[in-house]
């Protein structure tokens, strides 16, 4: 029987539980089509690697001195005599050395083609017949003005074989004949570049070196062969199987893949988390409701654990709707994700089990839980309650709630001090739990604060609105728990975007702080991808009119006492003066064998002016260096400044990052006089400290914009809670309606009462949740000031825009459930019990 009163309570109140169902399609869709899209990445990934070093049996690279350094700079090549030694070992077969390195085309309208900066590689190989690719068209390089590339980028930068182009790796540019196109396939973005070894390895190794040497076999497994190979290498060469080197190459990928599918994950639960507070006021006002109803059932026999069933089948309904809809309009959010990877994208999408499962266990334990305490509600109305006119359930005091929300509020405030303070482990666990007590604690705490905050937001529509302003401000004040719940939804979105905000102009106001602090030098030329500045480029720059002296800095990573240590190498005395650098205690006068450190460095090492240093470099060999000064801590050259002339003892091919230049008179006509020089190499790029500003700003704009786009779907989901609870509302009230009407209020005014009373709830979420946001993002710049947030800054015209915003949200919101209540009949409403 009550399987049939589910039923039909679901046919009765179908707006209203598609309303409900709405919120949880949102939630699920963020879910199915993160899943989804990462899957379909992770395949399309799979299908790339599983193309590389299809024959590969063993590898032969150089060991790697420091973990994580993937600087294609400072990774040590191997000695093309090498390939003799693996010529004489049994079981090998077709020893072939790779030059591999940063390539990039110049297309036809002179730019770059590819992603000049972070993004997919642009590579530079070797060509060499039965490799990875072969050529659609053309012929292999064979001399060195000519080159081969993939028929993508070729499309792309609208090239064709047989055009000339220039082509920027670590030497300077070239004009070279494309005389091939490769068919490599979805490269996911990146761009190919292949050359005939000498040529590679001119431009970006060194005459007579590989970056790595590989194999197949002629009988003999991967392991043994690899056991072979190892025991003739010298001691800095490693072997490694060909299986291992296909899974280094997922892994990297795998990671980050696995990291971005957390980060959208994080989102699509914000998502969920909003919307289970629809679900819980929707299901809380239709028990309400229905008070007599279900009292009738239980009058008639129906037991507390039936009725509670009943309401629980009426939300697994929900669930099941919601997440099959949210399943499909997941699919369309993934095909919409791969749009925006352009190339890296275009391979279709892959469907898996894992995001079937995961939609409709999110959508269906979501639903029953937001559900499960109205249910209980519903199981305990006495059957005497048929028998009422004024049938209502019961308000509960208010001082439990207080109690526990005020507990949950400073439980979460201290979980997030502790893990913004760097207790230990992973800060992201007690920041997220804290974070997430705090919106709970607040949500319960909201009922009580609603009350002030509604008669003061209200009191304007009260005095200027007449009868409809005060009869919204009665309405909003009506049932506290209801209103709190409604608006707490809408909290937690705003409360989340007004932290990016605060973050995000706490990182503008702080960057441009130590601009104004710590350059001081008049231009800056960095590159704009994986290549490096040349010697030509170099001296262009300084021959530049106006220009009074350029000079190179190059970037590393080393081993000091076994952890890695990332450095910065260069003239001290031009860098300390360009970054404005506060010498402590020695100087600049680091000579050929010296180092400098900033204060923390020293003070945890227990370092004096001095000292001497061990450094391991990334060739190997370890270098004792000089302490020669101790400087204050800067954002622009970090912990570490060596001499260039230690630095370039261990590298084989330098790469300059970065040309600090000093005018005789610093003007946009000098700036314009360097821009002319460089011409020729657009991954080049001239900035002063005004650009340097901009670009900082372009950046985080872009963070901020990124992360508020992620949290508009749970500002969506709350407005649509907001519609929900006006209409609910609105039937809940349906004979007071009508009595207003008998009494002479108008439709017109009928409407505005029920947009005011909109306004005042979505106004009272925002005005909570930017509360919030403000007091998370001042602790986030508290936590993070030694990090580079100096500044705390709150962007106070960009809140007040998100304040109108939520008040035209109120709007929008009402606009369904005004006109709805405008359009009852006046006697049946009167009628109605």
């Amino acid at each position: 029987m009550m399987g049939k009163v589910t039923l039909r309570n679901l046919a009765a109140h179908k707006i209203r539980l598609v309303l409900t169902a709405v919120a949880v399609i949102l939630g699920v869709a963020f879910v199915a089509g993160t899943l989804i899209f990462t899957d379909s990445m992770n395949k399309q990934f799979d299908d790339l690697f599983s193309r590389i070093g299809t024959n590969v049996a063993v590898d032969v690279r150089a060991k790697k001195v420091v973990e994580g350094d993937d600087d294609g700079a400072a990774a040590q090549p191997v000695p093309a005599t090498v390939l003799k030694t693996l010529q004489g070992i049994d079981g090998v077969k077709d020893p072939q050395g790779n030059v591999n390195g940063y390539a990039a085309v110049v297309g036809k309208d002179g730019k770059i083609v590819g992603t000049a900066q972070e993004g997919p590689p642009q590579i530079g190989t070797n060509w060499s017949t039965g490799g990875t690719y072969d050529l659609a068209s053309g012929r292999a390089p064979q001399g060195p003005d000519e080159v081969v590339i993939d028929a993508r980028t070729a499309e792309k930068g609208r090239l064709a074989v047989g055009d000339t182009t220039r082509v920027l790796t670590a030497g300077p540019p070239a004009r070279m004949r494309i005389v091939g196109l490769v068919d490599a396939g979805n490269l996911m973005g990146a761009t190919l570049t292949g050359f005939d070894t000498p040529t590679a390895q001119r431009l970006m190794l060194k005459p007579g070196y590989f970056s790595d040497i590989e194999m197949g076999s002629t009988g003999p497994s991967q392991n043994e062969l690899r056991d072979r190979v190892a025991k003739a290498l010298p001691q800095n060469l490693e072997a490694v199987t060909g299986e291992k080197l296909r899974e280094e190459s997922k892994s990297d990928i795998a990671a980050m893949m696995d990291f971005f599918r957390t980060f959208l994950l994080v989102f699509a639960l914000i998502s969920i988390f909003v919307g289970s507070f629809i679900i819980f006021n929707t299901f809380s006002m239709l028990v309400a409701q229905r008070t007599r109803e279900l009292a009738l059932l239980r009058a008639i026999g129906a037991a507390r654990g039936q009725v509670t069933r009943a309401v629980i089948g009426e939300a697994v309904a929900v669930g099941v709707v919601g997440s099959t809809l949210g399943l499909a309009a997941g699919a369309g959010l993934a095909s919409l994700l791969q749009t925006q990877m352009g190339d890296a994208g275009q391979g279709g999408l892959t469907f898996t089990a894992t995001p079937v499962i995961s939609s409709y266990a999110v959508g269906i334990v979501v639903t029953v839980v937001s559900a499960y305490f109205p249910a209980r509600r519903a199981a305990k109305i006495p059957p005497v309650a048929a028998m009422r006119d004024d049938v209502a359930l019961p308000q509960r005091s208010l001082r439990i709630r207080i109690a526990l929300g005020s507990l949950l509020t400073l439980v979460g405030a201290g979980l997030i001090a502790v893990g913004l303070a760097g207790g230990g482990g992973n800060p992201v666990v007690p920041v997220g739990v804290g974070a997430f007590a705090v919106f709970i604690g607040v949500a319960m705490l909201a009922p009580v604060i609603s009350v002030p905050v509604m008669k003061v937001l209200g009191a304007p529509f009260a005095r200027l609105m007449g009868p409809p302003g005060r009869l919204a401000r009665q309405n909003a004040l009506r049932n506290p728990r209801r209103t709190a719940a409604t608006a707490a939804a809408l909290m937690i979105g705003l409360a989340l975007i007004t932290t990016v905000n605060v973050l995000g102009a706490t990182m503008r106001a702080s960057v441009d702080e130590q601009v104004d602090a710590q350059f001081g030098a008049d231009y800056l030329v960095e590159v704009q991808g994986a290549g490096g500045i040349t010697a030509e480029a170099a001296q262009r720059i300084r021959t530049t009119p106006g220009v009074a002296s350029a000079s190179p800095t190059y970037e590393g990573n080393a081993k000091i006492e076994n952890k890695k240590a990332w450095y910065m190498s260069g003239d001290a005395a031009v860098i300390a003066k360009a970054a404005r650098l506060k010498v402590t205690s020695g100087g600049t006068g680091i000579g050929d064998a010296g180092i400098m450190v900033d204060e923390d460095t020293a003070k945890a090492r227990g370092w004096k002016v001095g000292a001497a240093v061990p450094v391991q470099f990334a060739d190997g060999r370890t270098e004792q260096l000089r302490l020669a000064g101790v400087y204050a801590k800067s954002d622009l050259i970090g912990p570490r400044l060596i001499s260039p002339q230690a630095h370039l003892r261990h590298t084989l091919k330098p790469t300059v990052t970065t040309v600090v230049v000093d005018a005789s008179a610093p003007s946009a006509a000098t700036k314009g006089a360097l821009e002319s020089s460089l011409k020729d190499y657009p991954n080049l790029k001239v900035s002063d400290q005004a650009s340097l500003k901009a670009d900082a700003r372009k950046q985080v704009d872009g963070f901020v914009t990124f992360l508020t786009i992620l949290l508009v779907m749970s500002v969506i989901i709350a407005a649509v809670g907001v519609v929900n609870t006006l209409a609910l509302s609105v039937i809940e009230r349906t004979r007071e309606i009508g009595l207003l009407r008998a009494i002479g209020i108008s439709r017109r005014q009928l409407r505005r009462m029920v947009r005011l009373e909109s306004i005042m709830i979505a106004v009272f979420g925002a005005v909570l949740g930017m509360g919030i946001g403000v007091a998370f993002g001042a602790a986030l710049q508290n936590a993070l000031a030694d990090k580079g947030l100096g500044v705390l800054a709150v962007p106070y015209g960009t809140l007040g825009i998100y304040l109108v915003v939520a008040a035209v949200i109120g709007v929008l919101a009402a606009l369904w459930p005004a006109w709805r209540a405008g359009r009852m009949d006046v006697l049946k409403a009167i009628s109605t019990e």
